[in-house]
């Protein structure tokens, strides 16, 4: 897997595309009428609206510049089906020696998102997981030591 890859789901793409659009068409706009007005309150050395705005601008380019490449990069994932831990795979987990069944979602590091239960490929967990197929167990060094986990299921 290429370092540049940008793993996305279809929603995930749309979602950034759609918030590109708006930080170039909206966003861009409002910070150029903000600084245009900021010039006009004359000297800019001691205008906080001007330094206010210019910072504004260069956060709203920057992320511009990171929507662009993360776009530029893109490779939307299917939902896995297949019987194998892989990129777009829902997999339910147990931690041996306990009962408590989780499931996660794999995805890129940009779609990263525990309260939804998706992590990335490259999390500890994540890798540990690529590549196993129901019924194996897998472990990885966490802060605490290792740990061991079983698949229990592969959607």
């Amino acid at each position: 897997m290429s370092d540049d890859k940008q793993y996305l789901t279809q929603a995930k793409l749309d979602e950034l595309l759609a918030e590109l659009e708006e930080l170039k068409t909206v966003k861009r706009k409002e910070v150029a009428e903000q600084l245009e007005y900021a010039r006009s309150l004359g000297d800019l050395s001691e205008n906080a609206e001007y330094k206010e705005a210019r910072e504004l601008q260069a956060t709203i380019e920057g992320r511009i510049s990171e929507l662009e490449y993360i776009i530029a990069n893109a490779e939307v994932i299917k939902e896995s089906k297949g019987d194998e831990v892989a990129i777009g795979s829902k997999v339910k987990i147990v931690k041996v020696g306990e009962k408590e069944e989780r499931e996660y979602e794999i995805v890129g590091p940009a779609e990263a998102n525990m309260k939804e239960r998706k992590i990335s490929h490259i999390s500890p967990l994540g890798a540990a997981m690529l590549g196993k197929k129901k019924g194996q167990f897998f472990e990885f060094e966490t802060p605490n030591g290792m740990v061991k986990y079983k698949i229990i299921d592969i959607k």
